[in-house]
């Protein structure tokens, strides 16, 4: 029998295929033209897909397109102040995951990982191959090739601790990866975040919008009490070390224009058409 976990990948890989399908074909496809693609007859595709997003193809490929993104904008003012009213930092997101984080000392951060041992692996996810790496302390960088490539991210992380040793072993990983993805409820998933003041201040306000939401970068400046530095703000964003968890990809222009994403602008729109699908689908 197939293990619960194998079943996830394979969904990954056939979902992965069906939002670029959708994103390929456009909003005109047909049912059949979308399970053509993937392989499947029609009724298995859409019960799958159903049951995977929590919407229909069809409702997919609505929330795939700008409009969306700008609709969402526009209904969503004041998200972040909304959140934290809440108390929604870091509630809200998929899976009711629960992050708790920390970031290395000034010193250690000027050190480039010298001294730390990051284990690094790859692991099938919603948006693709993803690299996923860490410490003993939790997540330090989350990485997706299915735009950029494997060298592409690989290189980043790289970059990102130079002097640090990298060790691959992705068994000491995986308890936190099945938990992020949403495979297995792991428990919490410890984030562990190498950033300057600034950077950390625009993380910890990203992970106060709720799932299915998003802002603008200048209701981030603002909610981090720079209403001026939007285009510093902006910066950060795509330095976000930790793709997905720390959801980047929830910041869009004001204009409602999805901007850039480090890893991809289609990746950008399959993650908010996802997580939109289903927070209705909830």
């Amino acid at each position: 029998m197939r293990s619960e976990e194998a079943d996830q990948s394979y969904h990954f890989h056939v979902m992965k295929r069906a939002i670029e399908a959708v994103d390929h074909l456009g909003p005109q496809a047909s049912l059949d033209d979308l399970a053509r693609a993937v392989g499947m007859s029609q009724a298995h595709f859409q019960r799958m897909f159903t049951k995977w997003a929590g919407v229909s193809p069809k409702r997919l490929q609505q929330y795939l397109v700008l409009g969306h993104a700008k609709a969402l904008l526009e209904n969503s003012f004041s998200t972040l102040e909304t959140a934290h009213a809440a108390g929604l930092s870091g509630g809200g997101r998929l899976h009711d995951l629960f992050l708790r984080w920390e970031a290395m000392s000034p010193g250690d951060y000027a050190k480039g990982g010298a001294g730390l041992t990051i284990y690094w692996g790859w692991f099938d996810s919603p948006f693709g191959l993803s690299l996923v790496a860490g410490t003993d302390k939790g997540i330090c960088g989350i990485a997706f090739a299915a735009e950029t490539g494997e060298e592409a991210a690989f290189d980043d992380l790289l970059g990102r601790w130079p002097h640090a040793n990298f060790v691959e072993d992705p068994m000491f990983l995986r308890p936190w990866v099945l938990s992020a993805y949403g495979v297995k409820a792991e428990g919490e998933v410890p984030l562990y975040l190498i950033g300057t003041p600034m950077q950390l201040k625009v993380w910890e306000a990203l992970m106060r919008i709720p799932s299915g939401q998003v802002t603008s970068y200048s209701e981030l400046a603002g909610a981090i009490g720079k209403p001026r530095a939007v285009r510093a703000v902006g910066t950060a964003v795509g330095r976000n070390p930790i793709s997905y968890l720390i959801p980047c990809h929830r910041a869009l222009r004001k204009s409602g224009g999805l901007g850039g994403y480090h890893w991809g602008v289609p990746v950008k729109r399959a993650m908010l058409a996802w997580e939109s699908a289903r927070a209705e689908a909830s």
